[in-house]
Order: structure tokens, then sequence, then C-alpha cells
């Protein structure tokens, strides 16, 4: 049974597993109701002289990320060290440039560096009363009977525990919270990896920090079977990540040399030779990293233990919207407490997890479809007529056909919803699409009656 709101927020103590960019963000939330908040990290703090970051990776903050940023007050100060792009950039064979607007004229998705976010939102978390940060803390087990941690100290080696009351577990894909929740009954987990893995790259600032590309655009050498993709920095240079087969005749397996990086690279990327001076360098200095998709069910524990973020639904990189799923979780559960009061905790979890588990399914599953979007379709000119073609109707049809990207992106549309949306505006693209070779087709008086004949039949 859930309680009754008490008059102050309780003063039990809360438990966040993990510090990166989803745990930090949560307790800022979990600060700002009052509670008192301990987290535990794995890793050492990444604003201390010798942290060595893990992923580079630049990541695209969209508007469900800006509204969980707004919601405690740091949008602002976030947007200053963002980058709008407001649209693909794709880069053919023969250097030749097709640009592919996100939505309408002001809309543009942010290229954020996840290291400064993560410090940003640390340094917030940190200056509110009642946030402990404890790093070095590597989770080596759970009871979940007892509700104890047990966490070995990275420096010293020492182990310990540590109580909890309740716990939230923020610690990504590969999470110890979550691997307590695997043993207990009848909790549903898979795992899913590509045959591909991705490796960081770097595209050189030029002369005096200048972009040596178009700056406000995220850039895409789709190549069929992989593809390769570049974000903005604030210094001119670029994060670029290659998305390649581990094994194969084009793969990370056939490229072992240097030379055979530099012919690969003059043969299927040329216009970015010149642009990556350290090519191969950073190539085999790099890691390579895996893409999977892990699904679970549940999220909770009695009303004790809840998965948020990748720990509970970590998902492909292809739609931009892991990072903004995350953050939107932090939304979505605030929601709960001023709905149902900070001490409904049974309610509040069970709540949670039916809303966002159905939506977070299919956020993955658009994720995979929008892989093979990326590396393949945008680079024909067919599906390059398409989307003008959508565009031509979100304009004759304002508020009514909404494309699917923009729902993702651009509004808070539930994503099992905007999924759902975007099957029925498919269904009608593909009829439409016969009787439409080229642009001007649209202003045809028998391709507006059919447009017209379709949008009358969604009602």
């Amino acid at each position: 049974m859930a309680t009754p709101a008490p008059a102050h927020p309780t003063t039990e103590r809360i438990t966040v597993m993990g510090a990166g960019l989803v745990g930090s963000l949560l307790s800022l939330y979990l600060a700002r109701r009052g509670h008192a908040v301990e987290v535990f990290e794995r890793r050492g703090d990444p604003r201390r002289a010798g942290f060595q970051e893990g992923r580079s990776i630049n990541l695209a903050l969209s508007d469900r990320g800006w509204k969980a940023l707004g919601g405690v007050g740091v949008a602002n100060d976030i947007r200053q060290v963002g980058i709008p792009m407001s649209g693909r950039v794709m880069h053919d064979v023969q250097g030749n440039l097709t640009r592919q607007p996100y939505g309408h004229d002001g809309q543009a998705i942010y290229s954020v560096n996840r290291g400064h976010l993560n410090r940003r939102l640390l340094d917030l978390a940190e200056g509110q009363t009642g946030v402990t940060f404890n790093f070095g803390q590597q989770c080596l087990g759970i009871d979940l009977k007892t509700k104890e941690l047990r966490l070995r100290d990275t420096e010293t080696q020492e182990e310990h525990t540590a109580p909890y009351t309740r716990l939230f577990g923020t610690d990504g894909a590969f999470s110890a919270v979550r691997s307590a929740l695997q043993r207990t009954d009848r909790f549903d987990y898979s795992q899913d990896f590509l045959d591909y893995g991705y490796k960081e790259l770097t595209i050189a600032a030029g002369p005096g920090g200048a972009w040596q590309i178009e700056k406000n655009a995220l850039h895409i050498w789709p190549r069929g079977q992989y593809l390769m993709i570049a974000l903005p920095n604030l210094d001119g240079s670029f994060n670029a990540t290659l998305f390649f087969p581990y094994e194969g005749a084009e793969s990370f397996a056939a490229l072992q040399t240097p030379a055979e990086v530099a012919a690969f690279f003059d043969r299927v990327f040329p216009d970015t030779v010149s642009l990556m001076p350290a090519l191969t360098e950073e190539f085999f200095a790099h890691p390579t990293g895996s893409l999977l998709t892990i699904k679970c069910f549940p999220w909770k524990y009695n009303d004790d233990v809840l998965l948020l973020g990748d720990a509970a639904h970590a998902i492909v990189p292809f739609y931009g919207q892991g990072m903004n799923a995350g953050f939107e979780d932090c939304t979505v559960l605030n929601a709960l407490f001023d709905e149902y009061g900070d001490s409904a905790w049974d309610t509040i979890f069970a709540e949670f997890q039916a809303e966002r588990k159905p939506n977070n399914d299919a956020m993955a599953d658009l994720a995979l479809y929008n892989f093979v979007e990326m590396r393949d379709r945008v680079a024909d000119p067919v599906f390059l007529l398409q989307k003008k073609i959508e565009a031509k109707i979100s304009g004759q049809f304002p508020g009514q056909w909404v494309p699917l990207y923009s729902q993702v992106t651009f509004s808070d549309t539930p994503y099992a919803e905007a999924l759902a949306a975007g099957q029925r505006q498919d269904a009608i693209m593909a009829r439409l699409m016969p009787h439409i070779q080229a642009e001007a087709d649209y202003d045809q008086p028998a391709v507006q009656a059919l447009v017209q004949q379709e949008m009358a039949g969604r009602h």
C-alpha cells in the first residue's frame, strides 16, 4: 500500500550505483527533492588530474535530454558548450555532398562532449546539500535480502560492505545492480551484439582552430554495409566514428597494418584522408568498441531497487537517443514523485517500469532500423526524394503529419507512439512513392488527390 506523501521529504538515505551521465543527473533530481544521496562509482573522479577518459564519443543532445536538464535548471549552462547540428551531410565516395535537414528551421540536435557534460553534472550534484560521491568503488555483489553492497576500493584493493535502503542502478550496460537482479526468480534478460564494432578517430582542426568541414552538421559517409560519422567539437576538430564489421573482406580483421588502413581510407573515404593526419596511429592505438542491445524485465526488486538508463535498456547509438532516453528516465521518475509523493516507493517503481519498458523497447528497435538507414539508405536518391516529399506533406498538413525522426528527436512523444505513427506513415509513403519520380510531381493534381485521400483515411 502506498503511504501518503510526508509534509517534508523523507530523510532516508538513497544509494545510487554509478556516477555517469544518468547517475549524476538522477542524484541532482533526488537531492533537489530533499533526499540524502550516496553515490558509488567504480571509476576514478573524472574531474581529477590524471583521470583516463573512457569513451570519447560525442553525444547528440535532443529535446528529451534538454527537457531533463531543464528540469534541474542546467540546460542553458550545457547549451553554451554544445554545437547545434541542423542536418546530416552525406559524403559519397567521390566527395560529393548531399544535405538533409533534421527538422524545420531552428530545429537542431547538439553535439556535446560526454566528458564535459559528466563533469558539469557531477559539480552541480556535489553542490547540492546531502549528496556524497564515492569514487574508485567497484561493486562486487549485492545481497538483496540484507540490503547490503559488497565493494572493493580500487586503490587499496580492500573490500568492505555498505548498507542501502533504496538502491538505484545507473551503472551502465554491464550493470552490477542488474546482475544481482538477474539471479532473482523469473527475471527476463537478453543481450544482442551486432557483428559490428566501432573505432574512434579524429578529423583535425584547421589553421587557427577552423572547422575543415561544415561545423553545424552531423557528417555521414554511408558505404552500404558500413559507415563513418563525425560530430563537431568546440576546438575545430571532429570526433569521427567508424562503424565496421568485425569479420569479412572489409572489416577490422582485414586491416592489420598501417599500410592496409591507409589504402582502405584512400579508396573508401578519400575526402577524409588529408583531414586525419593521425589516422593510422589512432586506428591501432584506440580500442574497438562493441555495440549491443540489452532488454530486461522487471526493472525493480520489491520497492528496494530500481534500474535506470543503460542498466535497464542499453541500445545501439544510431538514433542518438541512448543518453536522451536515460535522461528521460529521470524526468519520468521525477514526475511520478510529484504525482504520488516521495515515499510511495512501490507505486512509483511499478508505474515507472510499466511506462518506460515498452517505450525503451520501441527505441531499441528504432535504433537498429536507423543503422540500416544511415549506412545505406541515406545514399539512395529514391530515399532522399521520399524525405523531401514527407517534408512537403508535413508542411501541407501541420500537426497531422510529423516525420518519425521529428517525433523521436524534437518532441517528448512516447517512443512507442512515435514508432507506431512512423509505421503508419511508412505504409502511406509506400503507396504514394510509385506515383512520384521527382519533387515537382508532388504538385500534380493526381498526386495531390492521392495525398488528400490518404490523409483523410488517417482519421
